[in-house]
């Protein structure tokens, strides 16, 4: 006899999705207390949030294996959006990134992350990728969405997309050699680009060699990435308290609202509340591994 879902549910996983969600309201809205957009960039939050924890709910009691057949669908309409962002794109920033849709912005390459990781799994599940030239067809399908976003430019999310592939790989190609030729592939292909000149824009080259070496320009391209290691620094143990963090709250940190929001929390909460947030996060992450597990034990139908 099945266990009632609420028996089965994981609880666990659930809640600290959910107290990461209200940590990162909080951490917004003291990022942008003293400025006249904060209202409504909490409200806007908040939206987000409320929808987000609605759908998380109605995909709990939705049979995961569904996915596989919804994959193909998904993966059109996510490259038809890419595409369609590079022509009709809302543009901030030099980056064209979103679509408009009426008070709200929607970034296409957000819920691609997701779709990548569903359509990269069904093809895992229905191959058997004993072999290095398998790979070509799971590597072209990120390939493709990874270079739309890169001409946006979008840096930060093609690198995640092309994360997701590593991850997916290493779980699930059969042939561990297999995997280190396409992990040692992958590493030469980076540096090429990193040497290059024709590939990266200036700026995209200039971040990647900061990432690499955070004191070789610490006043042009290293400056965000130098006040945030003061701002974590500057909270101590238990932190200056919210909306008292000095290099956040006076803009010593450029986009400490969205790229850099981990450096509010680690000013005003201290390093008390940054390993909460950590916690959480392995929470997610053991219990992501441990459904995963399971489901990977389940017949696909």
């Amino acid at each position: 006899m099945d266990r009632p879902w609420y028996r089965s549910f994981e609880w666990p996983l659930a809640i600290a999705c959910i107290l990461i969600t209200l940590i990162g309201i909080v951490c917004i809205q003291s990022a942008t207390s003293h400025s006249t957009i904060a209202l409504g960039e909490t409200k806007k939050q908040i939206a987000y949030a409320v929808v987000g924890i609605g759908l998380m709910a109605g995909f709990a009691f939705m049979d995961y294996r569904r996915w596989q057949r919804l994959a193909l669908p998904l993966y059109i309409v996510m490259l038809i959006l890419l595409a369609f962002i590079l022509f009709k794109g809302n543009t901030a920033h030099g980056a064209v990134r979103w679509i408009a849709l009426g008070p709200f912005q929607f970034q296409p390459s957000e819920p691609a992350k997701l779709i990548i990781a569903i359509s990269i799994a069904a093809l895992l599940s229905r191959g058997t990728y004993r072999r290095i030239q398998d790979l070509w067809l799971p590597i072209i399908a990120v390939g493709v969405p990874a270079l739309l976003v890169l001409k946006q430019p979008d840096l930060g999310t093609t690198l995640v997309l092309l994360a997701i592939l590593t991850a997916q790989l290493y779980f699930g190609v059969e042939n561990l050699l297999d995997f280190l030729i396409y992990a040692v592939t992958g590493v030469v292909a980076a540096l090429y680009v990193i040497g290059s000149d024709k590939i990266l824009k200036p700026f995209q080259k200039a971040r990647l060699l900061v990432f690499l070496d955070p004191k070789l320009d610490p006043q042009g391209s290293g400056y965000s990435l130098n006040q945030s290691k003061i701002a974590v620094g500057n909270g101590g143990l238990f932190g200056k308290g919210l909306y008292h963090g000095t290099q956040t709250q006076l803009n010593f940190v450029p986009e400490h609202s969205t790229d850099f929001i981990f450096t509010v929390l680690g000013e005003e909460l201290g390093f008390l509340g940054a390993a909460v947030l950590i916690a959480l996060y392995g929470i997610v992450i053991v219990c992501g591994i441990a459904t995963a597990s399971v489901s990977c034990s389940r017949p696909v139908s």
